[in-house]
This record gives structure tokens, C-alpha cells and sequence, in this order.
């Protein structure tokens, strides 16, 4: 593993030097130690991306996919559902994994609590949601409190301003409710997908373009929510479509910071659309994907000059 890191190490600097050789100036880099961290962070992104299509295509255990399970993981869970033939199914814990996020201290209790419907029913599967939203809706409402249980709890730091109220606008049974009509729009995840790379030539840049703008109808999921979901359906090999851009916005955090950080040094001067192009030429002569980019300059804008590992 050391010398598959010392050659990616090796690989990123050098796509860092030709980039600034040949293209334009990296002044976020010019400090030796915001270049170490930022390729540090680089090679973690690369590792998470890489992490999540090893492990799915391992054995996994049956009770991966049992939300009454400790062993429950709702990715190893999508990838049981997806080789079983349950496509809506395998979209549908994907969405949950994004939606309820993974939390420090109690890892995927909300995605477990709320799949298994604590015992009380049947599954929240993605047929059982879609034949009975209020049903669902009122189920969080009821059970609000069981699940907000103890202090080992909580959203994912991507998601911990949400709500879990199953009526409340922009509250988890909305975003439920704006998936489902979204999915439902062309029938099933199979349809929606398809259609997808059909209008798009099957290119899959385009495709996720499409998929990206066209999910803007489901509550709560921004920039980071769609772009989190698109990438893991991709990661998971579900559907072949890709981000072809680090779909930054106007926030000063998050990638946009780091964005500005590397190719500014801190001074506003370039459009949105300047420093995603100027990405997506790094990410070329790296040799990586927009979304490694995306993930690493979030994470590297977060501290430049001290490394620190951050699961995602």
C-alpha cells in the first residue's frame, strides 16, 4: 500500500508542476506544505472513490441489508439489492445513506431505525414509501421522538441541520415524498436513469448534467445532496454516467473555498464558470475525476497548511 501511495504522491506532483508549466499559475500551492497537504488530501479523496467500489464487490453478508441488524450498511445493503435484481431497491438506500448521512458517533442509526421502521412494520422499502407517503410521513411524525432516542445520534455532518418530521416542509417525509414524485415521474430508477443517457447521446457527463438539474425538485438536497447521490450511483457501477464539472457555487465554504484558495490565493477575481474550468484542467493533468477534485479541494480549503483525514 505504501509504494501504491508513494506513486500516486509522486504522479499528483508531477501533474501539478506540468499544470503550472503549461496552463496557469497554482498560487495556493506555492507554500511546500499547502502542496503536501493538498496532494495528501488528493490521494484520500482518490482512496474514498476507490474504497467504495472494492468493497461492494466483495461477499457481503445478507445481514448488511437487515435494518434490525448492527451490521446494516445501506451501500454494501444497495449493492445486495442491485445484484438481486431490486434496482429501485438498490437507488432507494442510496438515497437514504445520502439523505440521513453518517453520523460520528452512531454511524447509520437513523438509515438503520427508519429502513426497519423499528420492528414495528415492514420495511420502508422504496414500494412500501411509494404506496403510502402519508402512512410514512405520519410513521416519522409517531416516532419522532424513539428515533431522536439518546445522545449517540444524529444526521450526517453533510445533513445535520435537517429535520426528521414527517410533515414539516423541507422535513425528511418531504424529501421523501419529492423523491418518490421525481423517480415516479418516468416510472422507476431504471427509466429515470435510461431516459437520462438517451437524451444525452449517452454521454455520460450529460447525463449527469440532466440528472443533476432535474433533481432540484427533491426538498432538502442542494449542490451537495444531488452531487453526493449522482456520484455514489455512479461509484456503485449502478448507472455509467459521471460529474464532468466540481459543480461549485456561490458558497464561501466547501469546494468553492478551496477552489478559490488554489487558483487565486484567497482573492476573488475569477467567475464560477473560470474556476471550474480551470478544474477540470488540473483534474486532467492529475489524472483523477471531477469528483476527487470536488472532494479534495473541500476538504484541503478546510485547513491548507495542516493535514487532516476526513472520512467524507
Amino acid at each position: 500500500m505504501r509504494k501504491k501511495v508513494e506513486k500516486l504522491a509522486k504522479k499528483l506532483s508531477h501533474g501539478i508542476a506540468n499544470c503550472i508549466q503549461n496552463d496557469f499559475a497554482l498560487p495556493g500551492l506555492n507554500d511546500p506544505q499547502h502542496q503536501d497537504v493538498f496532494i495528501r488530501q488528493m490521494i484520500d479523496s482518490v482512496r474514498r472513490v476507490d474504497f467504495v467500489k472494492v468493497v461492494t464487490h466483495r461477499d457481503i453478508h445478507p445481514d448488511r441489508a437487515d435494518g434490525l441488524s448492527p451490521a446494516f450498511d445501506p451501500i454494501r445493503a444497495a449493492r445486495l439489492k442491485q445484484q438481486a435484481g431490486d434496482f429501485d431497491e438498490a437507488c432507494w438506500l442510496v438515497f437514504l445513506f445520502v439523505h440521513f448521512g453518517r453520523h460520528p458517533a452512531s454511524g447509520y442509526r437513523y438509515v438503520r431505525d427508519f429502513y426497519s421502521a423499528l420492528g414495528q412494520r415492514a420495511p420502508w422499502t422504496f414500494a412500501a414509501v411509494k404506496a403510502d407517503i402519508a402512512g410514512m410521513k405520519a410513521w416519522l411524525d409517531q416516532n419522532e421522538g424513539e428515533l431522536r432516542r439518546g445522545s449517540r445520534r444524529g444526521f450526517g455532518n453533510h445533513r445535520k441541520y435537517l429535520s426528521l418530521s414527517g410533515t414539516k416542509q423541507n422535513g425528511t417525509g418531504h424529501a421523501f415524498e419529492t423523491y418518490v414524485k421525481w423517480v415516479s415521474a418516468t416510472g422507476n430508477h431504471a427509466n429515470l436513469f435510461d431516459l437520462a443517457l438517451v437524451q444525452s447521446n449517452n454521454d455520460p457527463a450529460q447525463a449527469f448534467e440532466k440528472l443533476y438539474r432535474s433533481m432540484r425538485s427533491v426538498a432538502s438536497f442542494g449542490r451537495i445532496g444531488r452531487f453526493d447521490y449522482l456520484t455514489m450511483i455512479q461509484k456503485l457501477g449502478f448507472v455509467n454516467i459521471k460529474p464532468g464539472r466540481p459543480y461549485l457555487d456561490a458558497s464561501t465554504n466547501g469546494p468553492n473555498k478551496g477552489a478559490r484558495l488554489l487558483f487565486e490565493g484567497g482573492a476573488q477575481q475569477l467567475s464560477l464558470v473560470e474556476l471550474e474550468r480551470r478544474t477540470q484542467i488540473l483534474g486532467v493533468h492529475l489524472g483523477v475525476g471531477m469528483q476527487e477534485m470536488e472532494d479534495a479541494m473541500c476538504n484541503w480549503g478546510k485547513n491548507p497548511g495542516v493535514y487532516k483525514y476526513f472520512r467524507g
